[in-house]
C-alpha cells in the first residue's frame, strides 16, 4: 500500500491515472489515504492496458480535432481497444496534450512536467499528434476537415474535442497591455512574471480567478478581485463554501471588491494602470487578468449540419455520438445527458468528465456500444487546500452541513427535492468519494441520511 495525501493522490490523478481514485480501493488512516496499489506500478507503464500496434495496411483513419484530456483518453483508448488503422490528434495549440488544470493552481510549472504524456509515447504507439494546426471547416458529406494553413484531411470517424477558450473582456481599454486572459502555459509563465511583486486587479471569482488569486497571494504587492455574484463560486458551491473560500483569501491579503462589475481599464503608454468599477471606484493595476468565463470552440461548425445549444456546445447523446453520422463530441466543449441526475443536459468542463467522454467515444467510434456512466467530480486548491466536489447540484434549494465551516473542516450536501444532489468538502475526507461512489451505484441518497449521524448507507454503494 502507498500512503499519500489527496493532493499527491490527485497529482498522480493528473498526471498518471485516467480515473478518480474509487474509495473502494483507499484506506483511511491517521490523516491520509491509503491506495492499495503498488508505487512502482503507478509508475510504470504497466498500470496502461495492452496497446495494439499501427498497421501500415489498416488505412481507416481516426481523426481527433483537440489536444486536451478527452482527445487524449479518446486515442490511448481506441489503441488499447485494438484499433490499428490511423489515429490523428490535431490541436492549434505548440504542445502534445498536458494537464490545463495545473496552469492556474501552479503558475510556476515547468512545461515538462505537466505534460500527460511525452512526444516518444505517441511515437511508440503510432498516434500522431499535429501540434499548432487549427481546424477552419469539417465537411461532414465529403468527411474532411480543413485547417487553416490551407490543408485538409479525410477521417472515417471524427471526434470534436475542441475544449472552450476564455471569454473576452468587452469595456474600453481592454485591449491594453498587460491584461491577461490564462489559456496555455505561456500564459501561465507571462502572469506570473508580470505579477510578481505588482499590483494585480483579477475580473471573475470562480475557479481560474480564485486560484490565480490564492497562487499570487505571497508574490504580487496587492491583489483585488472583483465578482459580479455576493460570494466567489456561488454559481457552483453556494455563498456557505464561497464565503470560505473568500475569507480564506482576505487572510492572505486579497481584497474583494463582489456585486460589482468593471466598466473601464485606464492605461499610459498603452499599458494598464487602473481598473474602474462601475461604481466609480478606481483599482491601481500593473496586470490585469480576466476570469470572466468561457467560450465553447465550435465557431468552424457554422456551415454544418451538427446540432449545437444556444451557448454553441455541441449536443451529444450518451455515446457521445452527435446528430451527424461518424461525428462524435467530447469534453467542454459538448451539452451532454447527465443522467444520474433527472436526465439533464448540462455542459460540465471538468477535467475527470473529459476523460470519461474521451473513453466512452473511443468505444463507440469502435461501434462497442458503451453509454456514459459517471458522477461528475472536481477539486479545486487555495493556498494548499483542496475543496472537493461530486455530483450536479444546478437547481438546489437547500443545504446539509456537516463539521464546521469557520474551521475549515466541512462537508456540504446539497439538496433537490429531499434528495442529495451534489457534496463539496474541505477537510473531512474521504467524504465526498464515499457519496460519488454511492451516485454511481445509482442509489439515491436522503435528505434524511445526509442529517443523520449514522453513515451506514455510505457503504452500500
Amino acid at each position: 500500500m502507498v500512503p499519500a495525501s489527496i493532493s499527491e493522490l490527485e497529482t498522480l490523478r493528473s498526471t498518471q491515472l485516467w480515473t478518480v481514485f474509487p474509495a473502494s480501493r483507499c484506506e483511511w488512516k491517521t490523516g491520509r489515504y491509503l491506495l492499495l496499489q503498488k508505487k512502482k506500478d503507478l509508475e510504470s507503464d504497466r498500470k496502461l492496458k495492452a496497446m495494439s500496434e499501427r498497421c501500415r495496411s489498416n488505412e481507416n483513419t481516426m481523426l481527433l480535432l483537440g489536444g486536451g484530456a478527452a482527445a487524449l483518453v479518446c486515442a490511448e483508448t481506441l489503441r488499447q481497444e485494438g484499433f490499428t488503422g490511423r489515429i490523428i490528434m490535431v490541436t492549434k495549440e505548440k504542445h502534445v496534450p498536458y494537464d490545463r488544470t495545473q496552469l492556474s493552481k501552479a503558475m510556476d510549472k515547468t512545461l515538462e512536467s505537466i505534460y500527460l504524456r511525452q512526444q516518444d509515447f505517441f511515437e511508440a504507439h503510432g498516434i500522431d499528434v499535429w501540434t499548432d494546426k487549427e481546424v477552419v471547416s469539417v465537411d461532414t458529406q465529403g468527411q474532411k476537415a480543413h485547417f487553416q494553413d490551407g490543408a485538409f484531411q479525410r477521417y472515417d470517424q471524427l471526434l470534436i474535442a475542441t475544449g472552450s477558450s476564455p471569454r473576452q473582456l468587452q469595456c474600453p481599454g481592454s485591449d491594453l497591455e498587460n491584461v491577461c486572459s490564462l489559456q496555455t502555459p505561456e500564459d501561465a509563465n507571462r502572469i506570473l512574471h508580470l505579477a510578481t511583486g505588482k499590483r494585480v486587479v483579477i475580473l471573475g471569482a470562480s475557479f481560474i480567478g480564485m486560484e490565480v488569486a490564492a497562487f499570487l497571494s505571497d508574490k504580487a504587492s496587492a491583489i483585488c478581485v472583483v465578482g459580479r455574484e455576493e460570494f466567489p463560486f456561488q454559481a457552483v458551491l453556494g455563498p456557505q463554501v464561497g464565503g470560505v473560500a473568500m475569507k480564506m483569501l482576505q487572510n492572505k491579503r486579497v481584497k474583494f471588491y463582489m456585486k460589482a462589475e468593471i466598466s473601464e481599464l485606464r492605461g499610459e503608454n498603452r499599458k494598464v494602470t487602473e481598473a474602474v468599477l462601475a461604481s466609480g471606484e478606481k483599482l491601481p493595476a500593473d496586470v490585469v487578468v480576466v476570469g470572466i468565463g468561457v467560450t465553447s470552440n465550435s465557431g468552424f461548425l457554422k456551415d454544418t449540419s451538427i446540432a449545437m445549444d444556444r451557448g454553441g456546445a455541441i449536443l451529444v447523446d450518451l455515446f457521445m455520438q452527435t446528430n451527424v453520422p461518424r461525428v462524435f463530441a467530447a469534453g467542454d466543449v459538448t451539452s451532454f445527458p447527465v443522467t444520474l441526475f433527472s436526465e439533464t443536459t448540462a455542459t460540465i468542463r471538468h477535467w475527470q468528465i473529459a476523460q470519461a467522454h474521451g473513453h466512452i467515444a473511443a468505444l463507440n467510434m469502435l461501434k462497442k456500444q458503451k453509454a456514459l456512466h459517471t458522477v461528475p467530480f472536481f477539486w479545486t486548491s487555495l493556498l494548499g487546500k483542496s475543496i472537493r466536489y461530486a455530483g450536479y447540484g444546478k437547481g438546489y434549494t437547500e443545504t446539509v452541513v456537516k463539521g464546521n465551516l469557520e474551521q475549515l473542516k466541512f462537508l456540504v450536501f446539497y439538496i433537490k427535492d429531499d434528495y442529495v444532489i451534489a457534496a463539496a468538502s474541505l477537510n473531512f475526507d474521504p467524504m465526498v468519494s464515499l457519496v460519488a461512489e454511492v451516485m454511481y451505484s445509482g442509489r439515491q441518497i436522503s435528505k434524511a441520511e445526509a442529517q443523520s449521524s449514522d453513515t451506514t448507507w455510505m457503504k452500500q454503494a
